[in-house]
């Protein structure tokens, strides 16, 4: 058995380097919720010299809220920002001689993403247009995810290590202090029971069905090495192989 794990970096997390001795796939900050041309430029070369593949990781433009509040945009305006931020992107990727495989919505963008038909639609005709060789990786079961394969395009379905669910299969929201699990085995637990069952227990109790492609741990979490590196290990004693 085999999963990817990937983390979301050049965040200006404290643990990017080390993070990519561990992971399968980088999700890069587009600079829009945070980071500059010169972090994004020094993830991607970490990144590329460890052999480990990179996507674009835009957001909706807040860097003062770290891109976690939804923004209402037409879609033109949705278009403009998610355009501009994928060519700066890829324009920094040339300089390095990189090739960006995926794209992967960051925060607030990802989670309204999840449900709201229309704005999936909307991003995944805009990834089209922009380059419809990347993988789009959204929430598992989410409307990302469905409206991305409808019009052609290649998916992921994620899950998470270190983020709690609530009954519907939806991420609890960051605003909630116990949405982010720190603890090492409980994050070990989760992502090797969704690997092996296909489940992970809400926060009602509930198991709910998840079907994953790739599984993320969050590079700003404060404990975000000490779970990869448990994480890894775990996988590893159970015969699961990160790729």
């Amino acid at each position: 058995m085999r999963i990817d794990l990937n983390a979301d970096l050049g965040e200006g997390g404290s643990y990017d380097k080390e993070l990519l001795s561990i992971v399968s796939s980088a999700n890069i900050s587009c600079g829009a919720h945070a980071g500059n041309e010169n972090t994004i430029s020094a993830a991607i070369a970490m990144a590329s010299e460890k052999s480990v593949r990179i996507g674009a990781h835009p957001s909706y433009p807040d860097p003062d809220n770290f891109g976690r509040l939804s923004m209402p945009m037409t879609f033109d305006s949705l278009r403009s920002t998610l355009l501009s931020q994928l060519e700066n992107f890829f324009a920094i990727a040339d300089r390095h001689g990189v090739r960006i495989i995926h794209v992967k919505p960051h925060g607030a963008l990802y989670n309204d993403a999840a449900d709201d038909t229309e704005l999936a639609k909307h991003f995944a005709e805009i990834v089209q247009e922009f380059d419809s060789s990347l993988i789009v990786i959204g929430l598992a079961g989410g409307a990302l995810i469905q409206a991305s394969e409808k019009i052609g395009l290649e998916t992921m379905q994620e899950a998470f290590a270190d983020r709690v669910y609530t009954n519907l299969g939806r991420l609890l929201s960051r605003s909630d202090p116990s949405a982010l699990i720190t603890d090492a085995g409980r994050a070990c637990q989760q992502s090797i029971r969704l690997i092996r069952e296909g489940v992970i227990q809400a926060t009602d109790g509930s198991l709910i069905a998840v079907n994953a492609d790739t599984i993320c741990i969050h590079g700003d979490n404060p404990e975000a090495l000490t779970l990869a590196r448990a994480l890894k290990k775990n996988l590893e004693l159970e015969g699961i192989k990160v790729a």
